[in-house]
């Protein structure tokens, strides 16, 4: 890749680290499978330029337990995943030529290509269907660029309507993630070479972007990607350079974000490698969770609005947590380990919302994120 290399400049793996709590507050996670869908079918990305991932797999769950994959085979590089109706939208975060893939699934368990259409850009990370449902987005990291791709009839995609190029003050831009906010009037992509987080406003009709506020954080945060908290009123933005949360507001009516403050996603005192990874919330909107690569931890955080604090980190079970994701019924977390190669799950504790110890491993080589369907 060109400029900051997603697989590449984060240094040396780190060995998986030994769970942490802090203060007094132990995990106590049941390991019951109450709330899972026996069955489900999940699907799992993986790195294959350069690398032995498989592309895209698919798995089914029996209990919290992920099955044998089966590969979706010409799927290369997938990366992310979003779905409208039975349209899976998948990355292929090939560099210098990135595209999107379009998917089949009315047949979950055998998704079959639609059609796959230019990113515009290199290492499409990241997707998103517009709450329209009439785009998908998609960020280039190694272009430091979003895209806006229309949603034809059936699903398949068309070339884009539009793309915009982020700048930054000093070495390059790689955007990270775009996504609209909880109303769908304003779309927003993380960028973490410019150190922001830009809002746009789209037109639906043209499907054009029109840039409508760059919010900058300090120089070598490197935001990451964001969430937003269950009032749609703040945003919890994950920077990957620097181990550490930014709460920011958000105003629905004016397009604004604001930073407000900055939580710390490791306990005190941690040296080496920190780099964090992936940040999801609880639907109760009580809890954040994030993975930091290094420690290779998953950190817990309560969330009250603009009042967030970090209440445990316990391990991932493998070696460089890039992606976390919970299950529908929210009783299990499923962590991609990338140098590792594993998807570990974890129970989740309803009343204390705290991750326990790993209860199973799966291998897949490269394995970047989980998507349950």
């Amino acid at each position: 890749m060109t400029g900051l290399s997603r697989r590449t400049f984060l240094g040396a793996a780190a060995g998986a680290g030994a769970a942490t709590v802090l203060g007094s507050q132990l995990a106590s996670a049941a390991t019951t499978t109450k709330g899972c869908i026996a069955g489900a079918t999940v699907y799992i990305g993986s790195y294959t330029s350069g690398a032995s991932g498989h592309g895209l797999d698919v798995s089914n769950r029996t209990g919290a337990t992920l099955g044998p994959v089966k590969t979706v085979p010409g799927i290369t590089d997938t990366s992310w995943f979003d779905r409208l109706a039975n349209t899976l939208y998948v990355t292929n975060e090939g560099d210098p030529n990135g595209f999107v893939s379009a998917l089949d699934i009315s047949d979950a368990t055998k998704p079959k290509l639609l059609n796959k259409v230019s990113s515009k850009g290199g290492a499409p990370t990241h997707l998103s269907v517009h709450s329209s449902g009439k785009y998908v987005l998609a960020a280039n990291y190694s272009s430091g660029s979003v895209v806006v791709l229309p949603v034809l009839a059936g699903g398949k995609l068309g070339a884009a309507t539009d793309l915009v190029t982020h700048h930054a003050d000093s070495g390059q831009a790689h955007a990270h993630q775009v996504v609209n906010d909880p109303t769908g009037r304003w779309v927003l992509s993380v960028d973490l070479g410019a150190d922001s987080v830009y809002v746009y406003s789209l037109d639906v009709a043209t499907g054009k972007l029109a840039l409508h506020q760059q919010l900058k954080l300090p120089a070598g945060a490197g935001p990451r990607h964001l969430a937003f908290d269950k009032t749609g009123k703040f945003a919890y933005i994950l920077q990957e350079l620097r181990p550490e949360l930014t709460v920011a507001s958000w105003d629905p009516a004016t397009g604004t974000l604001k930073a407000l403050s900055v939580v710390p996603a490791v306990p005190p005192g941690s040296t080496g490698d920190l780099f964090p990874g992936e940040i999801t919330l609880s639907k109760d909107g009580k809890f954040a969770y994030a993975t930091v690569r290094g420690p290779n931890t998953v950190a817990t955080f309560s969330v009250d609005g603009a009042t967030v604090r970090l209440v445990s980190t316990v391990s991932s079970g493998g070696n460089w947590p890039r992606h976390l994701a919970l299950d529908p019924g929210e009783n299990w977390f499923y962590v991609s380990n990338q140098r590792s190669g594993t998807v570990t799950w974890l129970p989740r504790d309803p009343a204390t919302g705290l991750p326990g110890a790993v209860a199973g491993s799966l291998a897949v080589p490269d394995v970047n994120s989980v998507y349950f369907a």
